[in-house]
């Protein structure tokens, strides 16, 4: 990879020198590779058939998705010069690497490309229902509901980005390729649904009651010009709620301070909430949140992001090489590289492309594969579920990763606990918790005093990579900004994960993954066409860790070139609008404003959730082709009519093909309409209660639960990093962490005993929560 400068001396291609072969259509691999041609790789993309969407809406999600790629009708010997090919189907991987040793082989599919499941029909709205998302988002006296905005397709095209960079850097070591096999069902089980099955573990399995269809409360609430999200994932920022809306007295019912509690009461909060909202401008309530520092944001659509102060400020947006409308930038900036300038979309498949086979080599040195993070040492200083991913996937993919907390303030998704605290170490039964920080070594080190400065800064030399994603303010508050680190160790590399940035306006509001779904516009796509906007619930935080994945693993192969760290910024919610970007670039080539439409979708007609036999079942079904939509009515019974043969008149008769389809599965049984609908070729899932997807045979087949052996909480089984490769058997090499665990072994290497038992005595480590 020769450098390539841009004139002031920052490097523009990273990935200058790697070649992607693209056999992919639609979202999740088109931007895969998009992530690799942003980076500066050399993208080619094959079109034996055109990709459809070319000739979606505007077609300029197929620009914005395609920009800077070039395509090819015939992919003639190409996968024999390529360092990495990305199919949408299974693939002869043997045949490929026996040609090309060292090619990774990356295949993305819905169900993966083992498992009884593999091969069979699935849109991602019926992904949805199988991975337990829709399943759990809605009210009772409402059918399930999907997300909209075909968010999982864009996940699984970051994981799999994210894990082509690790595989590149063990390629650049032993020449050994790899099979990456990423699952769309894999994928959106770790990132739509909020590990579900590890709570119902941590509590014995108990009965379930009710649906299971909640929505948070607070959440998307009406202002007097339109809407405005709150977060309450902590008691302070509920009681600090309270307190802004001018409801003090609630604060000692002690019902609405537990989550279950408050929304059975919902209707009766909400009135007391929108009393208070609905008298004030969406601008009005949202200052008054910043003040108490309560996560909050606007609910943006495709026609308001664009002009949102933070993004403006900071330039987030940039006009496409076509001219034709804006689109975000990479959510991240590397110090030193550059980031590239908009480029075109292919046009019509070229001849060639002028690659030469690459010269025949075997492992570098002899070196066997190993994994590709092995001998980094990654310092892990963030909290919550969107941090602790990223460093989670490191660990995963090999790197010694040490989880920094404090005893007087550790990771508080500890306190989403499913024991009292008046149990003996409540904290430790954290199920989302356990679930991203498994195969990480834990210490605690105060920073808020100077000598847990002293020791951690001993420890940063030992670092390769700095991980931390509280409000910009606290690295600098602990005196370890950029100048400080880099000072400390020229070759670590900082990765900051700020919410909002590290400038403009809205740096220093906190934010979870509920603001960035409002802010980003995924919300305003999710729920019924005649209903508020609804939260997505989850999906930003994982999409935010994983570009971090992205950014590191560049920044690291940055590095590995010239010995010099950087710091890395890597943004939260921009990570959100790369992955909500249609809307605005269909609305700034001339397409319509795009609205939430309940269940159904641009993709499929009809698609929705049906009722079935027993109580709340339901099936998701979605009639992707006229192909699937004759196979239905043969299934059903149903004489096909000439009307409904093609998309169009299906989605004129929407409401009328609902009607008798419901009376048919309304007398059936969801699994058996799953099957037999699924056996004929068409996409249909059972919607399951999200914490029932441990259960799930092709998730199971695929090893996609993994046994924790935890010397508190016990034996569980936790979902586990979600993507294949051929040589590995099990991601979780040790168990989540209990708080100051490894502060012997960890400290023990930059401070000798004595020292470590006066910061023991002196409360700057530990292994108990302070107080208790």
């Amino acid at each position: 990879m020769g450098p390539d400068d841009d004139g002031r001396g920052n490097r523009v291609r990273i990935l200058g020198g790697i070649r992607v072969l693209d056999r992919t259509a639609g979202i999740a691999g088109s931007y895969c590779t998009k992530v690799l041609a942003d980076a500066g790789a050399d993208v080619v993309k094959v079109e034996a058939v055109p990709d459809h969407l070319r000739s979606w809406g505007t077609g300029a999600l197929f620009e914005y998705l395609n920009a800077g790629k070039r395509s090819v009708a015939d992919e003639q010997d190409l996968a024999a010069a390529a360092d990495v090919l990305v199919a949408g189907e299974a693939v002869d991987v043997d045949g490929l690497r026996e040609a090309n040793p060292s090619l990774v082989v990356v295949t993305i599919t819905p169900f993966g490309v083992t498992g009884p499941w593999a091969g069979r029909p699935a849109t991602e709205f019926t992904l949805q229902a199988w991975c337990g998302s829709t399943g759990q988002r809605g009210v009772p006296e409402q059918p399930p509901l999907a997300a909209g905005g075909r968010i999982g397709e864009w996940v699984a095209g970051t994981y799999a980005a994210a894990t082509i960079l690790a595989a590149l850097r063990e390629v650049a070591r032993s020449g050994c390729g790899e099979h990456i096999d990423v699952a769309m069902l894999d994928c959106m089980t770790v990132t739509m649904a909020t590990f579900p099955s590890v709570f119902a573990s941590f509590l014995g399995w108990p009965p379930m009651t009710g649906t299971g269809r909640t929505v948070e409360v607070p959440s998307i609430e009406p202002t007097a010009d339109g809407y405005a999200v709150f977060t309450t994932n902590s008691a302070q920022q509920f009681h600090d709620f309270l307190v802004m809306i001018g409801r003090a007295d609630l604060l000692d019912d002690t019902q609405l301070a537990r989550v279950a509690p408050r929304f059975k009461r919902r209707h009766e909060f909400l009135a007391t909430v929108h009393d208070y909202t609905t008298k004030r401008t969406s601008a009005e309530v949202l200052e008054d949140a910043a003040v108490l520092r309560i996560p909050s944001g606007p609910v943006l659509d495709g026609s308001t992001v664009t002009a949102f102060e933070q993004f403006a400020e900071r330039g987030v947006f940039q006009t496409a090489a076509s001219g034709r409308f804006v689109q975000p930038r990479p959510p991240y900036r590397i110090g030193g590289v550059a980031a590239p300038p908009p480029r075109e979309a292919p046009g019509r498949p070229s001849g060639s492309v002028g690659w030469q086979p690459r010269p025949a080599s075997g492992p570098a040195g002899g070196a066997g594969w190993q994994l590709p993070l092995l001998g980094v040492r990654v310092i892990d200083c963030t909290a919550w579920w969107a941090g602790p991913v990223a460093p989670h996937a490191l660990a995963c993919l090999g790197a010694d990763v040490i989880k920094v907390e404090s005893v007087t303030r550790p990771d508080l998704m500890r306190y989403s606990a499913t024991k009292a605290p008046t149990e003996e170490r409540w904290w430790e039964w954290g199920p989302i918790f356990h679930a991203v920080n498994a195969g990480k070594r834990g210490i605690t080190v105060d920073l808020t005093r100077p000598e847990g400065v002293a020791v951690f800064e001993r420890l940063l030399a030992t670092a390769d990579v700095l991980l931390e994603n509280y409000t910009p303010r606290v690295m600098e508050q602990f005196g370890l900004g950029w100048e400080r680190v880099h000072a400390l160790n020229p070759a670590t590399v900082m990765v900051r994960m700020p919410a909002f940035g590290l400038d403009g306006p809205w740096r220093e509001r906190t934010g979870f993954a509920q603001t960035m779904e409002s802010v980003a516009g995924m919300a305003w796509l999710t729920g019924f066409a005649d209903g508020p906007p609804v939260l997505v619930r989850g999906a930003c935080d994982p999409l935010a860790g994983m570009h971090a994945v992205v950014a590191t693993l560049l920044a690291l192969a940055e590095r590995d070139r010239d010995g010099q760290g950087r710091l890395v910024e890597s943004v939260m919610v921009e990570a959100a609008l790369n992955v909500a970007a249609e809307q605005v670039v269909d609305l700034g080539a001339g397409g319509p404003l795009q609205r939430r439409e309940g269940n159904r979708g641009p993709v499929a007609a009809p698609q929705g959730v049906y009722r079935c036999a027993g109580e709340d079942r339901w099936v998701a079904v979605a009639v992707a082709s006229d192909e699937q939509w004759s196979r239905l009515c043969e299934v059903a019974g149903r004489e096909p009519d000439p009307a409904l043969g093609s998309a169009a008149g299906r989605r004129a008769e929407h409401d009328r093909i609902d009607e008798w389809l419901t009376a048919w599965t309304s007398a059936r049984e969801a699994g058996e309409v799953a099957e037999r609908l699924a056996g004929a070729g068409v996409p249909a899932a059972v919607v399951v209660p999200a914490r029932d997807v441990v259960h799930n045979p092709q998730l199971r087949s695929r090893g996609m639960f993994e046994e924790e052996d935890h010397p508190v909480t016990g034996r569980h089984e936790l979902p586990t990093f979600p993507v294949r490769f051929s040589r590995v058997e099990r991601w979780h090499r040790r168990p989540s962490p209990t708080l100051g665990q490894h502060n012997q072994e960890v400290l023990g290497e930059v401070a000798g005993a004595a020292e470590i038992a006066g910061l023991e005595a002196a409360g700057v480590v530990g292994d108990r929560v302070s107080g208790t």
